[in-house]
Order: C-alpha cells, then sequence, then structure tokens
C-alpha cells in the first residue's frame, strides 16, 4: 500500500510565515503539531479555520497540518489562514481528472469558486504588504541638505 501524496503550501504575513501539508484524510487539523480546536486565542482560531468553514463538507475529505513560525499570534493566524485556502485551492485543480480524488470535478470547481468569492486576498496573498525599493530612488539614510540660496 502506498502512502497518499502530501502537497505543500507557503503563505506570509507580517512576519509570520506558513507551511501548509494536505493530504486526503479524515478531517484533522493540527498547527505547529496542536489541534486547532486547542488553539488558546479564539479570535485566532477563527481566524485560522475561516477557510475550512467555507468549505463545508469538503473539510472532512483532507488533513491539514499547519507548520508556522515568526511575528505575532494574530499574524500566525493570518499566514495559517492564507496558506490553508491556497492549500484547498492547489488540491482541487488538476490537470487531468484524478482517479482517487475524494471530490467530484463539480465539487472542486464550487470550492474554488466559494473561498475566492469570500475573500480575495485569502489566495493571493495581503494587498498592504511593503512596496519593494525602487532602483535610483533615495536610500533609508537619506541626509537633509542645506539650500544654498
Amino acid at each position: 500500500m502506498t502512502s497518499p501524496k502530501t502537497e505543500i503550501y507557503f503563505a506570509t504575513r507580517k512576519a509570520a510565515s506558513a507551511h501548509v501539508y494536505i493530504i486526503k484524510g479524515t478531517g484533522r487539523v493540527r498547527i505547529n503539531n496542536v489541534p486547532a480546536e486547542m488553539i488558546v486565542h479564539e479570535s485566532a482560531r477563527e481566524a485560522i479555520l475561516a477557510p475550512l468553514d467555507i468549505a463545508g463538507d469538503a473539510r472532512k475529505k483532507v488533513d491539514i497540518s499547519v507548520r508556522v513560525k515568526g511575528g505575532g499570534f494574530m499574524g500566525q493566524a493570518g499566514a495559517s489562514a492564507t496558506g490553508i485556502s491556497r492549500a484547498l485551492i492547489g488540491w482541487t485543480k488538476s490537470r487531468r481528472e484524478p482517479r482517487n480524488h475524494p471530490l467530484t470535478k463539480t465539487a472542486r470547481e464550487d470550492l474554488r469558486k466559494r473561498i475566492g468569492d469570500f475573500d480575495k486576498y485569502l489566495i493571493s496573498g495581503d494587498a498592504r504588504r511593503k512596496e519593494p525599493k525602487k532602483f535610483g530612488g533615495p536610500g533609508a539614510r537619506r541626509r537633509k541638505q542645506k539650500s544654498y540660496r
């Protein structure tokens, strides 16, 4: 008997980074090897489980394990939620019809649409992240120059 294929997805939020492992299973969700139901902060728990609440019935057909580090607890919750939604979206995509996928093709398309309609930032990332420095622009230690008029 072969072991089911594990897929890995990555997400960040502020200073937190999350690696999400998704596999065909029974509906277990673990964050840093702790069941999601045992997370102390209720607001963080709700943020993490939001994509799974949207998934509905598909939640019971996958096991999700999240490894998250860095940042505060809400940054970690945001990174975990983004990673879980990306994992669910990626897990439902396929170039051809897989034989042993637990969801039908129409159910996978419906799940992708529901997550995309709920929050576009869960899939693509946070639009508020910092814009990279432009080439030729002022540096971090720009000094004020006196005007010689």
